[in-house]
């Protein structure tokens, strides 16, 4: 049964190898199915992968595999959860090794330039907190590129 609401993600032509690479990377991830195009379409020919249908942590996406005209920004990302520091790694490094880039403050870009938030729980905690809790956590958080889960603990602390 195809999802009320789906993500739909532009890609130029590489859907179904992006797909794959989130598939082996995260958890109740998966590729689910490619439609292939009956007929020539703008940025490819017929037979080639138009959609691919996958999950990334359970939530429905479709990849779209619509040329050049669209380059993906941060004003869309994925936002993950982490536990601890080895989860964290484990992911960011995933993402950075395969060709992403990193950036500040948790965020990192795949090679297909979808950007990714991974995100201590520890942090998204101490932001909530308010107070002095809040602007400790935020001002060291500001001084990172991947989170590091014992400075963020740190400065909760005080």
């Amino acid at each position: 049964m195809t999802p009320k609401n789906t993500i739909c993600l532009w890609f130029n032509k590489d859907a179904e190898s992006a797909a794959n690479f989130y598939a082996a990377t995260f958890p109740d991830s998966k590729l689910i199915n490619i439609f292939y195009a009956p007929s020539d379409f703008p940025g490819g020919k017929k037979g080639d992968a138009l959609t691919v249908e996958f999950t990334v942590f359970g939530i429905t996406c479709i990849g779209l595999n619509g040329g050049p005209a669209f380059k993906q920004t941060e004003a869309f990302s994925f936002q993950i959860a982490t536990d601890n520091q080895e989860e964290t790694d484990r992911y960011w490094n995933a993402i950075v090794d395969n060709g992403g880039k990193e950036s500040d403050c948790g965020w990192c870009k795949d090679r297909w330039g979808i950007s990714w938030q991974i995100t201590p729980r520890t942090l998204t905690e101490a932001l909530s907190a308010g107070g002095a809790e809040v602007k400790r956590a935020f001002d060291a958080m500001m001084t990172m590129k991947k989170i590091n889960v014992a400075v963020i603990d740190v400065a909760r602390r005080g």
